[in-house]
């Protein structure tokens, strides 16, 4: 006989746990009828029950003890929404080997130990779904594995952090510098007391695996992309990029060149024409190309509690359909092949240089010397402001590979001329740059 309830068991009840309950609890009519099937969270696995919380009818099914969701015969799908490494990894696998479907937010497991996961649910006849892993309430993961799954991936690039993002939204539109900016962002709840990990770009990088996994259908792990964050990025770099004609994002950035993968996370200047150059505040957008679709973007608000509540819901509802017409496994592992992924002085781009110089004939000359040596040619040159006997300087390359600008950076820093390389940050232009 068919299961009248679709029974779920709730590992975290913070901020996107109660979001996914209420969104359960409020919709549940519209979900039944989409479904077929009631869906009932029967359990709630929490820290404490001792917590102060909202009243809520949730209060009579919090546990502490996680047996009593994983080792429950009943709970048709577990969903992980507590975050971080240990123990959630463990519960998930004890899930999985339950042959229970499995529902997660968690980007670092999925970005460090998505194969395990993976193996485990197949060995097991289990479903693991992780929309809400990238890109908060934006449906990215579904698109890449089901809407475009007839593309040849040739690039993903997307703002896939908001913390950063209004960050830089702040130093670009208000003038501040970054730290009143990530002050601003810590007291509005878009950045944690110790942001470290959207700032150096950490957070940006385990999406960024996540997406170029999919995309390229080749394994990529968060421990192979490259991650640099914001911090050095000054409101002069910010006036410089405009008057040049971009604007500084921190970009998660993959592509696939000759059967390698290219995996990176750093801020970048993007052409003001560019669709991800007004994406601003908290919002997030990935921007994706196919050689069938050509290019697609998708918007949206890449966190909080009912954005990423929404995720979730809809992976719930997916599994339930699963379950009521009788099927797993429909849309497994998707990391077919091995490619080589490259390393970042491998990359080739254009870059964008800020050097203190001391005043004089023949500094630009010297430099642009030791460029050539290297084969880095130069796109233009600005000479801007002069503090007494020493000058400001940008210059901005053509396309080049990263080991050669490193190469020649190394040279020019140690130049008499030279008091300072203040700045290198790489410049996007798109497919065709």
């Amino acid at each position: 006989m068919a299961k009248e309830t679709i029974y779920i068991g709730l590992l975290g009840f913070g901020t996107v746990g109660s979001g996914v309950f209420q969104l359960l609890q409020d919709n549940s009519e519209i979900i039944a009828m989409k479904v077929g099937r009631r869906i009932e969270v029967k359990r709630i696995l929490v820290s404490t029950l001792e917590k102060p919380r909202p009243a809520s009818s949730a209060f009579s099914i919090l546990t502490t003890d996680p047996a009593n969701i994983l080792e429950d015969p009943s709970i048709d799908v577990v969903v992980e929404v507590m975050g971080g490494i240990t123990p959630s990894k463990e519960y998930i696998l004890a899930a999985l080997k339950a042959g229970k479907t499995v529902v997660t937010a968690n980007k670092d497991i999925m970005a460090s130990y998505g194969k395990e996961l993976f193996d485990a649910s197949q060995l097991h006849g289990a479903d693991i779904l992780f929309e809400a892993s990238v890109g908060g309430g934006i449906p990215i993961i579904h698109a890449l594995k089901e809407s475009l799954a007839g593309n040849r991936i040739k690039s993903i690039m997307g703002i896939v952090n908001g913390t950063t993002n209004y960050i830089l939204t702040q130093m670009s539109r208000e003038g501040k510098d970054y730290g009143q900016a990530l002050k601003e962002a810590q007291k509005l709840g878009y950045a944690e007391s110790n942001p470290e990990a959207d700032v150096e770009g950490r957070d940006a990088a385990r999406k960024l695996a996540i997406l170029a996994s999919i995309g390229f259908s080749s394994r990529v792990t968060y421990e192979q992309v490259y991650a640099e964050g914001i911090t050095r990025v000054t409101p002069e770099d910010i006036a410089y990029a405009h008057e040049l004609g971009y604007t500084i994002k921190l970009l998660a950035i993959a592509r696939e060149v000759e059967g390698e993968i290219e995996a990176r996370v750093h801020p970048v200047l993007i052409p003001v024409n560019h669709p991800l150059a007004s994406i601003n505040d908290e919002y997030n957008a990935i921007f994706v190309e196919g050689d069938a679709v050509g290019p697609a973007m998708f918007y949206g608000k890449g966190a909080g509690r009912f954005p990423t509540a929404s995720a979730v819901v809809g992976d719930i509802i997916m599994a339930a359909r699963d379950i009521v017409h009788g099927v797993k496994g429909r849309i497994s592992c998707t990391c077919f092949n091995n490619k080589r992924v490259k390393a970042i002085e491998e990359i080739e781009t254009k870059y964008y240089l800020r050097l203190t110089v001391t005043d004089q004939p023949g500094v630009l000359a010297g430099i642009a010397g030791v460029f050539g040596n290297q084969k880095v040619s130069l796109a233009s040159v600005i000479q801007k402001r002069t503090r007494g006997s020493l000058a400001e300087i940008v210059l901005v390359t053509h396309k080049v590979c990263e080991a050669n600008i490193r190469e020649a950076l190394r040279v020019i820093e140690k130049l008499p001329t030279i008091s300072s390389i203040d700045n290198v940050i790489r410049v996007e232009e798109g497919e065709n740059a």
